[in-house]
């Protein structure tokens, strides 16, 4: 099933810059986003899944009304929506809108502009955000989950030597598997499934030195 983004979300399409993602996101859309706590209930949607203002506010540690004052705010930007058809009397409850979503390149963006200091927001959250989910796995996971999680669940990290065009090889192999499982599984859940989050970075290290020609070949190594 394609997912679709409403065009209120991004005025620029996917871009070989941003393999798999539907939209970057325009700047509108960045600008209503970048605050810490929309930035956080995005996130709590995108990542559990359709919530009440009371249910996001009790998860989040805000009232209710704060959590409803900031959905409008990103249900005007197109980034969540309600339920339709889910709710009883006044309860709404609302999820993050479909399709895969990206802040636009800093590079396009005027120096110390509202829209480069609101991508630079939006980003620094993600990272504080994956951070902290991955932190609280570690601390709390032995504690909450038993061994059929435990033993599959990994971190590792890869290093190898690449050239910009292999990484970016290998980077739109990756998406593909990512986008065959969330079209498998997003919409139908299995029966004893729980929300998982996957993270791939990718990147070229800052203090690494280009490979000459006359170098000879280096082995990958891999940590876990």
């Amino acid at each position: 099933m394609t997912e679709h983004t409403p065009d209120d979300v991004a005025s620029q399409p996917s871009s070989s810059r941003h393999p798999g993602v539907d939209h970057v996101l325009s700047a509108t859309s960045l600008k209503s986003l970048a605050h810490p706590l929309r930035v956080r209930i995005y996130d709590e949607l995108s990542a559990y899944g359709p919530l009440t203002a009371s249910g996001l506010g009790e998860r989040i540690g805000e009232s209710s009304g704060s959590m409803s004052y900031h959905l409008r705010h990103l249900e005007r930007a197109g980034l969540v929506r309600e339920v339709a058809g889910r709710g009883k009397g006044r309860e709404r409850w609302w999820e993050r809108t479909p399709g895969s979503i990206a802040v636009p390149d800093a590079r396009t963006l005027p120096a110390g502009s509202a829209e480069r200091l609101a991508a630079r927001l939006v980003e620094d959250e993600w990272l504080r955000a994956r951070e902290l989910k991955y932190r609280e796995f570690v601390a709390e996971g032995p504690q909450v989950f038993g061994s059929e999680w435990l033993d599959i669940a990994t971190s590792d990290t890869i290093n190898l030597r690449l050239t910009p065009s292999e990484l970016a090889a290998l980077v739109a192999d990756l998406d593909a598997v990512f986008r065959a499982y969330s079209d498998r599984y997003r919409r139908t859940p299995s029966p004893g499934s729980r929300p998982v989050q996957i993270h791939l970075n990718a990147f070229p290290l800052v203090r690494g030195e280009t490979t000459s020609a006359a170098a000879p070949d280096e082995t990958s190594t891999k940590e876990q």
